[in-house]
């Protein structure tokens, strides 16, 4: 009975799994401050989405760390680089699999910003370009969705620019418009390798505080082409994610960022909270917010909770 009449349902066909791929080969590490994630190399990278294409999971964002950095970032856009080599690696193997590709600088460059620096604050203007060169690059390597993260001011506008340019305009554009400066991004960039060297990323991502901020950065990336919205992190967020979905018909996407879910796994770990029950409950509170997509790294789980 109670089925019959629950008003959100949560489905497999609404997550998105992130991995992290690495140079090398044969490469499986488990990521210390999130349990059940681990730094991939291509060749496994290739294996696990076969099986994530096999649970009915619809797609993956791929995140990498390169084999170096520098002040702009080049190897985000060095179709050597792992990022490149796994997008292209797995559409070949899995083409059925959708893939994202994460466009932002902050695990290239050398000072572990989102941009290029002028003195101690990130060029906005010339980040644009830079990350037109990571979009086009990973469109070239296959990616279906571009998802731009950096928080740079017109870069939706940039990027569909230049896909289209590079006849790409069937690559979709996934947009981080309500991005916030969060502490619960902590274990990411621990994943990712991509802690600021000096300062915070303040400038250019959003205060806590702030909603009607948020409306207006929607309506920005929405003038500008993007195909889908995201709110990130998720929890702390879900009133913002039910004003998105209340003033756009685009659909909405929420991240179930890597601090939410260390929490949980933590707690889990020392036996304070049922994991399976608490999982289905946060994620299945972000649909009935309004999110019609959910990145998650529980989306493996997940999916094996609500196949049997």
């Amino acid at each position: 009975m109670r089925a019959l009449v629950r008003e959100t349902m949560l489905d497999v066909q609404d997550l998105i799994y992130p991995i992290f791929v690495v140079a090398g080969e044969n490469i499986r590490e488990e990521i210390s401050s999130m349990p059940n994630c681990y730094h991939l190399s291509v060749d496994n990278a290739v294996e696990l989405a076969k099986k994530i294409a096999d649970l009915g999971l619809p797609a993956i964002e791929i995140f990498g760390l390169p084999e170096y950095k520098d002040e702009i970032g080049s190897g985000a856009w060095d179709m050597k680089s792992p990022v490149q080599r796994a997008i292209s690696a797995i559409k070949k193997s899995v083409p059925e699999l959708l893939i994202v590709g994460d466009v932002c600088l902050c695990q290239y460059t050398n000072h572990g910003h989102c941009g290029k620096l002028c003195g101690n604050y990130v060029d906005n203007d010339e980040t644009l370009k830079l990350l037109q060169k990571v979009a086009v690059s990973q469109a070239a390597a296959g990616a279906d969705i571009i998802a731009p993260s950096d928080m740079m001011d017109g870069r939706v506008a940039a990027i569909r620019a230049a896909l289209d340019e590079n006849n790409f305009a069937n690559v979709a554009i996934m947009s981080y418009a309500v991005k916030y400066a969060s502490g619960f991004y902590g274990p990411f960039r621990e994943a990712a390798d991509s802690a600021p060297q000096f300062g915070d990323r303040k400038q250019y991502q959003m205060d806590c505080a702030n909603i009607r901020e948020a409306l207006k950065e929607v309506a920005l990336d929405v003038a500008e082409g993007a195909d889908i919205i995201m709110v990130k992190p998720a929890l702390a967020y879900l009133d913002v994610v039910t004003r998105v979905r209340a003033e756009m018909n685009l659909p909405v996407a929420v991240y179930n960022v890597s601090g939410e879910y260390a929490m949980v796994k933590a707690a889990a770990l020392n036996g304070w909270i049922d994991e399976r029950r608490i999982v289905l409950e946060s994620l299945t509170s972000m649909k009935r917010a309004g999110a019609d997509i959910i990145i998650s790294y529980h989306a493996i789980d997940v999916a094996n909770w609500l196949n049997k």
